[in-house]
């Protein structure tokens, strides 16, 4: 069985020492706050080891971050933060910082996500408002303040799907001629993420981590920043893993994008079409790479959810290889791991 137990042993030993840390924590914010009568509830919660809590006193509330150093370096997280800030995107203002024991404290910015809220009807309204904020991040984008989005990283994404969703989740062992098929489209994929302009890339700015906030949005989860491809937000934003639009929509969304990066100077491509066929290969390289991290989730991590998901993302993929020419071989892979052909090789 494919599984990580160095992870496993760091996870049980972070339960067994979950209700020290809160009282670690308890003390921790009783000295940063000036106040002993507070309440501390669960605020939220996510695919890494952090833990979030709500902290209220009689006149304000907060969030504790709770990131065990063995297991999370904060440091991302507030060095990602202020380059938010500086673009003047809505982040939270770190209030307290203990990052030797990994204990932040944060700015409220409530209980309602983009993902409670949209609707039909504010769906555009809110996607402009990201939009906006979106390219505010991505004209302050300097090389080397952030790790590089490149060829070795994406290659490691990418072999999260073979490992974890194929292996693991379907239980299949691909045949010579799948393994040299996947090998070759993820190196189609690679090669188009790489000769893309390279800007700041949030590299999980979707519906769930934005936050209905004045101004809208406030960006979470954001400590995975990285330096790389410009289309990676945009993609991430529209083609979800909890929603899904019509393919009409997301086309308009990006078009928006597009427009409006063009205009404030991003070096998007001139053409939109070539725009738009490097938004869904970037987005079908995620696709695949959160189809293997949705697996390792459930099977090495115990967070069970995320594979009800899985049929969404299989769909934005199939979708994306079925429109391309050069993509058409994984189609026929893809089919063929779901069982709908036999399993016979793919070729070209």
């Amino acid at each position: 069985m494919l599984k990580s137990h160095n992870s496993s042993r760091k996870a049980i030993a972070l339960q067994a020492s979950a209700d020290t840390r809160l009282g670690q924590l308890r003390t921790w914010l009783a000295a940063h706050i000036g106040a002993d009568a507070f309440t501390l509830k669960p605020a939220s919660s996510d695919a890494s080891f952090r833990r979030y809590f709500r902290v209220t006193t009689v006149s304000r509330s907060w969030i504790a971050m709770d990131a065990p150093p063995a297991l999370e370096d904060c440091r991302p997280f507030v060095r990602v933060a202020e380059l938010l800030r500086a673009a003047g995107v809505n982040a939270p203002r770190i209030e307290a910082q203990d990052v030797e024991h990994g204990f932040l404290l944060l700015t409220d910015f409530g209980d309602t996500s983009y993902l409670a809220a949209l609707d039909d009807d504010n769906a555009d309204r809110l996607f402009a408002e990201a939009t906006g904020a979106l390219i505010k991040w991505q004209l302050a984008s300097r090389a080397g303040e952030l790790p590089p989005y490149g060829e070795t990283l994406l290659r490691r994404e990418c072999g999260l799907f073979p490992e974890w969703y194929v292996a693991r989740h379907l239980g299949v062992a691909l045949s010579a001629a799948q393994q040299r098929t996947l090998s070759d489209m993820i190196a189609l994929l690679i090669a188009c993420a790489m000769a893309q302009p390279s800007v700041y890339v949030h590299r999980d700015y979707m519906p769930r981590n934005l936050m209905l906030t004045d101004p809208n949005p406030g960006v979470l989860d954001f400590q995975d920043a990285v330096y790389g491809p410009i289309t990676y937000d945009a993609v991430s934003l529209t083609r979800d893993a909890f929603v899904s639009w019509q393919e009409e929509r997301v086309i308009d969304w990006a078009a928006r994008y597009w427009e409006q990066a063009k205009r404030a100077g991003l070096p998007v491509d001139p053409d939109f079409g070539r725009f738009y066929r490097d938004f869904e290969w970037m987005g079908l390289q995620r696709h695949l790479k959160v189809l293997g991290i949705f697996a390792r989730l459930h099977y090495r991590d115990g967070k069970a959810g995320y594979l009800d998901d899985t049929p969404r993302f299989l769909n934005y993929a199939r979708a994306v290889a079925e429109r391309y020419r050069e993509l058409a071989p994984l189609a026929r892979l893809l089919d063929q791991l779901e069982r709908r052909q036999p399993a016979v090789g793919c070729t070209t």
